[in-house]
């Protein structure tokens, strides 16, 4: 026989509304008894009835994650955030990928909107006199893309890439170089218009590049470009771009750091791997998946009447190997 709700309060000698309400929403129970009761329920075997559940509260206990390109190393710490977070709140996350195709995100979110409780999207690609088709499907939750009327948690990059310029200022690079990511991204022109300001407000020249998309490959091509330039500094729109610009310029004989300084923007992992390791803009990606989950939940309670809010997280730079005092070329 399986395990119920009752058969649980009575092992634990609490109400079965008290077991139900550890289990089923645990923000709302005292720590100590939620443990508890998550405990024995898992010694006992117990399996929650979703089917039942969805029945009698109206929900799926299903949350909607959309990204752009799950093999991007910028959306794995929001997408494990995401997990971690809706888990603690006896959620499960249904994950779509549409692979960098703008035209495939509302239609994927109508089909999913129709299955789980609330939506999460992260950097959406949709054009932007087409988002308000995206953000009729509420609940719903813009992570990393500031929405007109929706919810949005927002990655501020002025507070990093001013942190970024002013590194490269005090080491005396006065030329320095931006490599743009792609024409739709939303992130690009934040960053593009940080970076503006803040060599504008140091004195820096600023020499662009690109588009590029956020491909190892991208940096590959971007190499030779900054190669014929006469920057003595790069800041690339992502770590991806930046690590194959140091691949590239390390095939040319160019000693990164030493010879030309390159930071990028993510702190993903793989950029306290490189060799040199590479200085980069942390985007804090786990806290803003934790915080989208936590919003588009409340959306979810009050059944739309809650104002939308707008939460903007600060970047901030981690300053690595690939950045050393300017040596003329």
């Amino acid at each position: 026989m399986s395990v119920t709700l009752a058969d649980i309060a009575r092992a634990t000698g609490l109400s079965a509304s008290t077991v139900s309400r550890a289990l089923s929403d645990p923000d709302k129970v005292n720590p100590r008894t939620r443990d508890r009761v998550r405990k024995i329920a898992q010694d006992m075997g117990y399996v929650p009835n979703q089917v039942a559940r969805s029945l009698t509260s109206g929900r799926n206990d299903l949350i909607g994650l959309i990204v752009p390109d799950i093999a991007n190393p910028f959306f794995p710490p929001i997408i494990k955030a995401v997990q971690a977070r809706a888990s603690a709140k006896g959620k499960t996350v249904l994950i779509a990928d549409v692979d960098e195709h703008p035209s495939d995100e509302i239609q994927r979110a109508r089909v999913m909107r129709k299955r789980v409780d609330g939506l999460v999207v992260v950097s959406p690609r949709t054009p932007d006199d087409r988002l308000d088709q995206l953000a009729e499907l509420r609940p719903i939750v813009f992570v990393n893309r500031e929405v007109k009327g929706a919810a949005s948690v927002i990655i501020e990059d002025s507070e990093g890439m001013r942190e970024a310029v002013e590194h490269l200022t005090a080491l005396g690079h006065r030329r320095v170089g931006y490599l743009n990511g792609p024409r739709r991204s939303w992130s690009n022109t934040q960053r593009q218009n940080a970076v503006r300001e803040a060599c504008a407000a140091h004195g820096v020249d600023l020499v662009e590049f690109g588009p590029f998309e956020p491909q190892i490959q991208a940096g590959v091509r971007a190499a030779d470009l900054v190669h014929a330039s006469d920057v003595t500094a790069v800041i690339a729109y992502d770590d991806m771009i930046a690590l194959g610009l140091m691949a590239r310029l390390n095939e040319r004989g160019v000693r990164v750091g030493p010879d030309i300084s390159v930071i990028g923007i993510d702190d993903s992992p793989m950029s306290g791997m490189a060799y040199p390791t590479l200085t980069s803009i942390h985007v804090p990606g786990s806290e803003a998946g934790a915080r989208a989950v936590d919003i588009v939940l409340d959306l979810a309670d009050t059944a739309g009447d809650a104002e939308p809010s707008v939460v903007q997280l600060e970047t901030r730079l981690i300053v690595r190997s690939s950045t050393s005092p300017v040596r003329e070329r």
